[in-house]
């Protein structure tokens, strides 16, 4: 018990950002907000940007990109530069039928971020996981606590290998007294810049359903994960920290508002058309365990994080969704004036 109170005295005397701070995946969606967020404030020297991508936009001399595939060793990069902290954004969300692909981006890239951290004597690791690594099952119950067990849906690679990666890092933080990390299991960002694996879904004319089931799903938007990520960086916690917007928005009902047709077939039907076609290769967006994901329950609780760091998030898990619909009905107008 006086570990822990020793440790959130700490944490919260202690109210800056590091210095120097490295953020892999740097080019990213993510990645982009939360550079343009630690440009503006006083505290931060300099931002190492790790990333395959060069990045989209011109950045201030506080960022120094280097293009690395954290898959990689880093060598002596975060060294080099002085890194007191590390903000592991860096994954390959759908590496389609390339298993080793993910596997290798996703686990391999933070265990040499993490060797990488060590050599350099970076104090803290700030590594976002997914709520995926509770799974989507039958028996969920609403608002699953940081104390349920990860249970990540089988062979959906993404929620499997953030799963390992989160034991990986533990195991690593436990034999380095000096290293403190947080885990952040966030669920699906959106927002007007979203650009991930559900905005590419409802690019498509028509959606699926499971029929019989539209369960409740979370979103947070962009700019409630970058304060989250500020905070976290600020006060340094030990520990595992759920993230999700305030309340949940079912499929049907982000159809709907996205204007697109959902189509309700049953289980078996479903299931064994994804399979067939994922194992066919006719598409390489996810094989039938994906469904799982729009048939069964997955919400978080964020009451420790709200408790423990004071986070109030801002938006609904509806009006994230609403800032991306309102985002892209802006695009198709402008495109469409332009067209003639």
């Amino acid at each position: 018990m006086a570990v822990k109170v020793c440790f959130r005295l700490m944490t919260f005397e202690s109210r800056r950002l590091p210095s120097r701070i490295a953020v892999t995946g740097s080019s990213g969606y993510v990645g982009r907000g939360l550079i343009e967020r630690l440009e503006r404030d006083d505290a931060v020297e300099e931002i190492l940007a790790i990333d395959v991508r060069p990045p989209s936009r011109e950045q201030s001399a506080k960022v120094v990109f280097r293009r690395h595939d954290v898959a990689e060793p880093l060598g002596d990069m975060l060294r080099e530069h002085g890194m007191e902290a590390v903000v592991h954004l860096a994954f390959l969300l759908n590496a389609g039928h390339r298993q080793s692909a993910g596997h290798r981006v996703n686990v391999g890239g933070i265990a040499n971020v993490l060797e990488a951290g060590a050599r350099a004597g970076v104090s803290y690791v700030l590594y976002v996981s997914s709520s995926t690594v509770y799974g989507a099952h039958a028996d969920n119950p609403y608002g699953l606590m940081e104390e349920a067990t990860v249970h990540p849906v089988k062979s959906f690679q993404y929620g499997e290998n953030k799963a390992e990666a989160e034991t990986l890092l533990a195991s690593f933080i436990e034999h380095r007294p000096s290293m403190t990390s947080t885990v952040l299991r966030v669920c699906p960002v959106m927002g007007p810049n979203a650009d991930n694996f559900i905005s590419k879904a409802f690019s498509k004319p028509v959606l699926v359903s499971v029929r019989g089931y539209d369960p409740p799903m979370q979103l947070v938007h962009e700019d409630d994960l970058t304060d989250v990520l500020a905070t976290c960086l600020t006060a340094r916690p030990s520990g595992v920290y759920n993230v999700a917007g305030r309340g949940t928005i079912r499929w049907s009902e982000m159809a709907t508002a996205y204007g697109r047709r959902l189509i309700a077939l049953p289980a078996p039907l479903l299931y064994g058309l994804t399979e067939l076609t994922w194992r066919l290769r006719l598409q390489s967006d996810s094989p039938a365990s994906g469904l799982d994901f729009i048939r069964y329950p997955w919400t978080v609780s964020t009451e420790k994080i709200e408790r423990e760091l004071g986070v109030k998030f801002r938006h609904s898990s509806a009006e994230a969704w609403e800032g991306f619909v309102r985002r892209r009905s802006q695009t198709v107008t402008a495109t469409d004036t332009r067209a003639p």
